[in-house]
């Protein structure tokens, strides 16, 4: 039986409160919403936080709304509102893409945002779509907020910008004209961690591909933002010599290890292919009215 180590239980009724408790409990205390993430490791040992500060009545940070140039989600907004949003599916295609392929609904009913970005696993799916979304990280502490980019906030495997008594409270994805996206993922069943995944978004400037952003999951630390991949793309023009060239500097640039998902190789493999596929998708999107539906290959 796997059985997390003994904690305290506080449930905050306010960020003001929530941030008073991670102040006051310091590096013993960690958040917890859906808890899918953090509760496994709890009863591995892997984590043993001594006070788990619940946030699920802090409904101020559940929410999607446009602002200016920016889709501003709440850190505590659940998969499942991501996926039926409407607004969402508009501007950002690729979360619709890699919110279908995560895990399974009752996961999704619960899980947050916020807590995918901050387990910072470099497995997991939102990551390296924020990543390649160049999207933002508000965090917020007892001296007010600071604006962290998806760069900046993840630090390594299971690390992030988030300090001793803060927390992150919402994400900003910025709205691009021309933009297109998409997310390509292989599992070995359906709502398991990707063997290997890619996320790409793109905008289209006189035919040529500009703010490029080019995310993999599942492939080691360091692939949720592909910078060497983003400066080939940016200023050339699709075809398939650059999906092709891109693919393979994506998978020169991740560094996977054999696991029982599979080999080192293979998953290099994936990284190349996947990155193809995610390119084609995002700049044939790009070049559609936003909020299209037409059908896609």
């Amino acid at each position: 039986m796997q059985v997390p180590a003994s904690f305290d239980y506080q449930r905050a009724e306010s960020v003001d409160e929530a941030l008073e408790l991670l102040r006051r409990y310091g590096e013993e205390a960690r958040v917890v919403a859906g808890g899918h993430s953090l509760l496994p490791m709890m009863k591995l040992r892997l984590a043993s936080p001594e006070v788990l500060v619940d946030i699920n009545d802090l409904h101020e940070l559940d929410h999607i709304a446009l602002v200016g140039d920016e889709l501003r989600v709440g850190a505590l907004t659940r998969h499942r509102t991501l996926l039926e949003s409407e607004l969402v599916g508009r501007y950002f295609p690729i979360v619709h893409d890699a919110e279908k392929v995560i895990a399974d609904p009752p996961v999704r009913n619960r899980g947050t945002i916020g807590g995918s970005l901050c387990q910072a696993d470099p497995s997991e799916d939102l990551s390296a779509v924020c990543g390649a979304l160049h999207a933002l990280a508000v965090i917020r502490g007892a001296d007010g907020e600071r604006i962290v980019s998806m760069a900046d906030f993840h630090q390594g495997p299971y690390e992030t910008a988030v300090g001793v008594g803060e927390m992150l409270t919402e994400v900003r994805l910025p709205v691009l004209p021309g933009a297109g996206s998409a997310y390509e993922k292989v599992e070995r069943k359906a709502g398991d961690w990707a063997v290997a995944a890619a996320g790409v978004a793109l905008t289209l400037r006189e035919g040529r591909i500009a703010d490029a952003g080019v995310g993999l999951a599942a492939v080691g630390a360091g692939a949720l933002n592909l910078h060497a991949v983003q400066t080939l793309l940016n200023g050339s023009e699709p075809s398939e010599a650059l999906y092709e060239e891109a693919g393979r500097v994506a998978s020169e640039s991740c560094s996977p290890v054999t696991d029982g998902r599979g080999s080192a190789e293979y998953k290099r493999h994936l990284a190349d292919e996947l990155t193809r596929r995610a390119l084609r998708r995002a700049v044939a999107r790009a070049g559609r009215p936003i909020g299209s539906t037409a059908r896609e290959a």
